[in-house]
């Protein structure tokens, strides 16, 4: 690509997480001078409990940036998406497709990113979306990984895979297996497994320093892996390996990705955990062997180890598993990785390189590392680029065509507005999340002996009408008086709507047999604040000191914070009503409670700028 572009990575990787192609290519793509945004991994699965931590780890990256955005270094910017995590559901892609395609649009728009190169690791459904919102000038889908096989939750991905192989102006695949997968469906099928840093890699390779300290510190001779130590890598045969050369250390460098309780307990592994991006040659320079003990599966099968190159470039011995990609190394280059199956062989192949470094060897080594380059593979996949852009000009639309597809693309964007209104709908009035948001604002307690049952009672209260949820509230105070948890009543209200509301309520007591040298009343509040302070002045009287508060049960919150603050010497024990008929509910709330609700945060709020809580 001579001329500069504009290119937006779809990524299946975070930026921080292990350095591989994904930032070894858009990293070069900077440095040639065309700017990049690389949007991090959005899923191909929905998450488990081990994924809260990447969760929260994405959470901070949002906050890193603006909106989200950061830029990384010259040229290249990050974006850290919050999506909702579930790529497979109708719903859930509505709502990401719009949240996604406007920010994408709106950074775009300030930055000046017009046609960009849209460059995706990803063939998830919104990977398509970010395609259809951006209108890019070329869409480039490098597959290097079967992604279906590589757990349950994402098998789902095969449709979309399928669309975007058809789609993609270019296809570029790292093995052999993956390209014949692809050739299926494009014509546009390029073969480029992942490389390596040469010159990176081979700078460490001529200097004098020595290993890191805690490589060095470690017996020899010292086989090494590098990478993540994920579901793949064969922790039994490093185990059955470990056992057989007790003489030898094994350095496994790289995080651990899921239980490696097997390694920790073999006294000759050493787990030396991730190391940065730029410590990395220093490490594979200081193994005497490097080792791929992949497990041999449908997933793996399709995999092209990275860490191949990055061995070979410092002229170590390589012993690998019986990988098909790693067998078509070997014929092209001859065969300069050992491979071994079963313990017993892998051992006797790491015995056989560990005798194997004569000069001639090792030339060969770094001959096939630098054959395999990431400057020769990005060189090559410029040119691919640059002939799919003429070829794409060459053919450019009328526009007449340009003008159905503006006019398509904006009914899509009205459906799109118009699918996450109805989701947010559905969500709001046909689910529970509203319950789950107003949990915080009920409180309750078990009943106890007090010296008075305080009732705040309603006003216009939750439901807007004058007396709404007062006769509960009485009827509640009624029984907790005659089970005999308080011997006095005092009844809170300023309103009068035909009658002064606290005579309304002592009416109602006494009809029920309370005393009415039991009941007291206060008459001047019109707010939840005035009531605590008011009937605080006739417990100060009577000299109390506990009550027994019946509220509405999502406005006991707002009224404990008061008493909280205006009160602290009070004992208040929350006692709602047993049952509130307006927020009854099985599942889904109407719109009047949701009003309700709101107001009972947004009261907290004004009562706590004004100080009152």
């Amino acid at each position: 690509m001579p001329k500069r572009r504009d290119v937006v990575c779809i990524s299946s990787i975070d930026w921080d997480f292990i350095w591989q192609g994904h930032q070894e290519i858009m990293s070069t793509l900077a440095d040639e001078g065309h700017r990049v945004l690389f949007v991090e991994n959005t899923g191909v699965r929905a998450p488990r409990v081990r994924d809260l931590p990447r969760v929260g780890q994405r959470i901070r990256n949002w906050w890193r940036g603006t909106k989200g955005f950061r830029e990384e270094r010259p040229n290249l910017f990050v974006y850290s998406p919050l999506l909702l995590p579930l790529p497979y559901s109708r719903i859930a892609r509505a709502v990401n497709r719009f949240l996604l395609g406007r920010a994408l649009r709106r950074w775009m728009r300030a930055t000046g990113f017009y046609q960009p190169i849209v460059w995706t690791f990803l063939p998830t459904p919104i990977a398509l979306d970010v395609i259809a919102a951006i209108d890019p000038a070329l869409t480039i889908y490098y597959c290097i990984d079967d992604l279906a096989a590589s757990s349950p939750g994402a098998r789902r991905i095969v449709s979309s895979e399928q669309r975007l192989f058809k789609q993609a102006d270019l296809v570029f695949v790292t093995s052999e297996k993956l390209r014949e997968r692809a050739a299926r469906i494009s014509q546009h099928v390029h073969v480029f497994p992942f490389g390596v840093n040469f010159e990176r890699f081979d700078r460490v390779r001529h200097a004098g320093d020595p290993p890191p300290a805690d490589l060095d510190a470690l017996e020899r001779p010292v086989v090494g892996y590098l990478g993540g130590l994920h579901q793949w890598v064969d922790q039994e045969l490093i185990v059955g390996v470990a056992s057989r050369m007790p003489d030898v250390t094994f350095a496994l460098v790289g995080p651990a990705q899921t239980d490696v309780s097997a390694l920790q307990r073999c006294p000759n592994v050493r787990l030396l955990g991730q190391r940065p991006h730029d410590a990395v040659p220093a490490y594979v320079k200081g193994f005497d062997v490097g080792i791929v003990p992949y497990r041999v599966a449908e997933y793996t099968l399709n995999v092209y180890p990275t860490k191949l190159n990055e061995y070979l470039v410092m002229g170590i011995p390589v012993v690998a598993t019986d990988l098909p990609e790693i067998r078509r190394f070997n014929a092209q280059h001859g065969q300069l990785v050992e491979v071994a199956a079963g313990s017993e062989a892998f051992s006797n192949a790491i015995r056989r390189a560990l005798n194997d470094s004569s000069p001639p060897d090792v030339e060969r080594r770094v001959a096939a590392a630098h054959a395999n380059s990431w400057q020769s593979r990005i060189a090559a996949m410029n040119g691919l680029i640059d002939e799919a852009l003429t070829r794409r000009a060459a053919s450019s639309q009328r526009w007449d065509e340009t003008l159905r597809r503006v006019y398509r693309e904006t009914r899509t964007h009205a459906a799109q507005v118009v699918l996450a209104l109805v989701a947010l709908y559905l969500v709001v009035f046909y689910t529970n999340l509203v319950w789950w948001a107003a949990a915080p604002l009920r409180v309750t307690a078990p009943l106890a002996p007090a010296d008075a049952i305080v009732v705040f009672a309603g006003g216009v209260g939750e439901s807007g009408k004058a007396g709404g949820g007062t006769q509960e509230r009485v009827q509640r105070a009624i029984d907790v008086y005659k089970a005999g948890h308080a011997r006095h009543l005092i009844l809170s209200s300023g309103y009068v709507y035909s009658f002064p509301e606290a005579e309304v309520m002592r009416s109602a007591a006494v009809d029920q047999g309370v005393p009415p040298a039991a009941i007291l009343l206060e008459q001047r509040s019109t707010d939840t604040y005035q009531n605590v302070a008011f009937v605080h002045d006739i417990l100060r009287e009577q000299g109390w000191s506990s009550v027994l508060l019946v509220s509405s049960p999502y406005h006991m919150r707002r009224a404990l914070l008061v008493w909280h603050k205006a009160a602290p010497g009070i004992r208040v024990i929350p006692t709602p009503p047993l049952r509130s008929q307006f927020y009854d509910h099985v599942r889904g709330a109407s719109l009047d409670q949701i009003e309700a609700v709101v107001h009972e945060y947004v009261a907290i709020l004004v009562y706590w700028t004004r100080g009152w809580i």
